[in-house]
């Protein structure tokens, strides 16, 4: 595969990991899912990491993946790379598996004295792509072997933190978030 069927590739393997914050973002507000805990005089995770939103952002990338999975044929001739479709346990582990990397990363930046919103360079741009990537290993381990070769890992660890900063960035210009990071 040529390096454009490599970038093609990597960016369509992850939209279902790439969609749910955003989506979470957008659905906004809701029961904090530590219920305003603390441990060790800080907040478990905050009140950026809901219920609400842990759902729904799940669901958004879960759909994105049923419906990528439809347009896989026609997209592949378009484009001439052999796109994957997403088993229904596949789309579930990128998109939970990203909603999990997120929250872990929240954990981690509360432990480490950041609070909601702070920069955390590295954790910030892939917390959900670790996340993702091992929950939809340990759900559909043959497709994530087969989906994941080692350029397309190379390619989503490389173009990650572009995506994620050029997205942050505008949804910040947006007024979607308080912050562009």
């Amino acid at each position: 595969m040529d390096i454009v069927g490599v970038v093609v590739t990597a960016v369509w393997a992850m939209l279902p990991a790439y969609v749910p914050n955003n989506a979470a973002v957008l659905a906004g507000g809701g029961k904090p899912i530590d219920g305003g805990r603390t441990m060790g005089g800080r907040r478990i995770l905050g009140d950026g990491k809901t219920w609400r939103g842990t759902v729904v952002g799940t669901a958004a990338g879960l759909a994105l993946a049923v419906g990528l999975s439809a347009l896989a044929p026609a997209v592949s001739d378009l484009v001439g790379v052999g796109l994957p479709e997403f088993p229904v346990v596949a789309g579930l582990g990128l998109a939970f598996g990203a909603m999990l990397g997120d929250i872990a990363a929240s954990f981690l930046k509360r432990r480490t004295g950041r609070e909601r919103g702070a920069a955390f360079p590295g954790l910030d741009q892939l917390d959900f792509v670790v996340g993702a990537l091992a929950c939809v290993w340990v759900l559909a381990p043959e497709w994530t072997a087969a989906t994941f070769t080692t350029p397309v890992l190379l390619a989503v660890l490389v173009l990650t933190p572009l995506l994620h900063v050029v997205t942050n960035v505008v949804a910040y210009l947006l007024g979607l978030k308080d912050e562009p990071w």
